[in-house]
């Protein structure tokens, strides 16, 4: 199939292909462009996966590590039936390494995900339903330690956290670090980067497995709930 699956890093063609397709998002022009889009965008993208797949299954033996469109990598294509955007295409990529189960948006994945001019990687939960965030709160509660620990990580400056928020504190404690983590109706940590030579260069892979690594100890905390 030509995949040599060693990872050489994206190159300029990537990036404008996402570009490209931001602009003409029509089914006439993804047809004339679709070997440009296995060659520049797909390829290295199984390569990526294939290549970060090793260090992934020491953080999570089960994880679906297949290097392949709805396996690891997101369509090309986007679903319109429930989306507000109704462009037939998508202008980002997305990797996840997750457990391979049919409720995986209740647990947590790693992602890398890539966009026309930035990129950004981490971990955490796709839509996570309320039950979830209710255990993840009583865990806090009972075990605040454990969790500091596990939050470590985040000093480094390297990764922020994101999410949805209520409006209002739902927690009435004094510590302010946690009540931050108790508020959030879904949550995802993420290091978002513009783009920069890292992106173009076979270290990519590495750099991804190693930062991801230090989320390792909060993946197995959320993966507990």
């Amino acid at each position: 199939d030509g995949m040599t699956n060693i990872f050489e890093g994206f190159t300029p063609q990537t990036v404008s292909f996402l570009s490209d397709i931001e602009v003409n998002n029509n089914k006439v022009w993804y047809e004339s462009n679709k070997e440009r889009y296995k060659k520049d965008v797909l390829l290295p993208f199984q390569n990526l996966v294939a290549q970060m797949s090793w260090e992934m299954l020491n953080i999570d033996p089960e994880f679906e590590t297949t290097p392949a469109v709805d396996k690891t990598i997101s369509r090309i294509y986007r679903d319109i039936r429930f989306s507000k955007d109704k462009t037939p295409y998508r202008s980002n990529v997305w990797i996840t390494f997750k457990t391979k189960t049919t409720d995986w948006k209740n647990k947590p994945a790693f992602f890398f995900e890539l966009f026309p001019d930035w990129y950004r990687f981490g971990m955490g939960y796709y839509t996570s339903e309320k039950n979830i965030m209710d255990r993840f709160r009583e865990k806090i509660e009972s075990r605040p330690a454990e969790f500091l620990m596990c939050t470590e990580f985040l000093k480094e400056k390297v990764f922020s956290v994101e999410g949805e928020s209520y409006k209002r504190s739902i927690y009435k404690g004094k510590n302010e670090y946690i009540a931050q983590w108790y508020d959030y109706k879904f949550f995802y940590i993420t290091c978002n980067r513009k783009k920069d030579e890292k992106l173009f260069s076979p270290e990519l892979a590495q750099y991804l497995t190693e930062s991801m690594k230090k989320l390792e100890p909060m993946y197995r905390y959320l993966k507990k709930i």
